[in-house]
């Protein structure tokens, strides 16, 4: 089998992603800070922003493809910590970027739908990106400066994303249903739209993004949902009866980085490829159990 090397296998993307490519690849994972395990992969412990320890990992892995999932995420933190953010959004995704080019193998980075204003969705691959947030001029800073260092670099924008994310991770619908469950009350965004999809769903649509010749892909989900609305449907299909939630404004709520209110996005061309994500219920009815 082919290797597939996953950048940020303890984080929430990157974990699914090693559960899902293992039907297919041999998967090598890399992690930072917080070690763990996964059945199947070998995982090791690299410096992403240290040049050396990436090339000796290029080295002794030798991969065939690889999917840079390894990010600082938190846009609140990339705001208030923009140097320090850079150097794993920008810096080590260039490095990453010029290594693949050497070795003559495909990669797939994984940027944001936080690339746009959110003023003129649905956002298609043609639209122009606009950021209001330093995580958003990040990720297009690093989707710049890879395809500069590597023109067969594979762009994939990705949603808002929720489900299992492994024993180190969590997507932002953990610590919300942990709040109802606690028989609190949970104030809720009506009017910050995004195109959600399952942690499992986007691993499944990055890995067919590297079956492709497309070198720019939105993953996002088929249902325009507000953070109000998603919950409405979490309560009933996971049968949530503590707690309650509460409609707020995002323009009401002060937060470090500015948010844009509505960075759906168009993702047909990958549909038409067969990226395939199922209505939020459905998803969500695959997480009873588990969240």
């Amino acid at each position: 089998m082919k290797k597939l090397l996953i950048t940020g296998s303890s984080g929430f993307l990157g974990w699914n992603l090693c559960q899902v490519a293992q039907l297919g690849w041999e998967v090598w994972g890399t992690y930072g800070s917080h070690e763990i395990t996964i059945p199947g992969c070998q995982l090791m412990p690299v410096d992403l922003r240290d040049f050396h320890a990436l090339k000796s990992l290029f080295d002794e892995v030798r991969p065939d493809a690889v999917i840079h999932a390894a990010a600082q995420s938190q846009p609140n933190v990339c705001q208030t910590y923009p140097q320090e953010s850079y150097k794993i959004n920008v810096t080590a995704s260039s490095h990453l970027a010029g290594l693949c080019g050497d070795a003559e193998i495909p990669c797939i980075f994984t940027s944001t739908d936080l690339v746009f204003d959110g003023l003129n969705p649905p956002y298609a691959e043609t639209d122009a990106v606009c950021p209001v947030s330093r995580y958003g001029e990040q990720k297009v800073q690093a989707e710049i400066e890879m395809r500069d260092r590597n023109p067969q670099t594979i762009v994939c924008r990705m949603p808002l994303m929720f489900g299992d994310g492994g024993p180190a991770a969590q997507s932002f619908l953990q610590p919300m249903l942990q709040t109802l469950r606690s028989g609190q009350e949970l104030a809720l965004f009506t009017d910050e739209f995004r195109t959600p999809v399952s942690g499992k769903t986007a691993a499944q649509g990055l890995l067919l993004a590297l079956e492709q010749d497309e070198k720019l892909l939105h993953l996002g989900g088929k249902e325009r949902v507000s953070r109000y609305g998603f919950f409405e449907q979490v309560i009933e299909v996971l049968e949530v009866n503590q707690g309650q939630i509460k409609p707020c404004r995002q323009q009401d709520v002060k937060m470090s980085a500015p948010r844009p209110p509505d960075v759906s996005l168009d993702s047909s061309k990958a549909f038409t490829l067969g990226y395939n994500p199922l209505p939020l219920r459905s998803e969500l009815l695959a997480l009873r159990g588990q969240v």
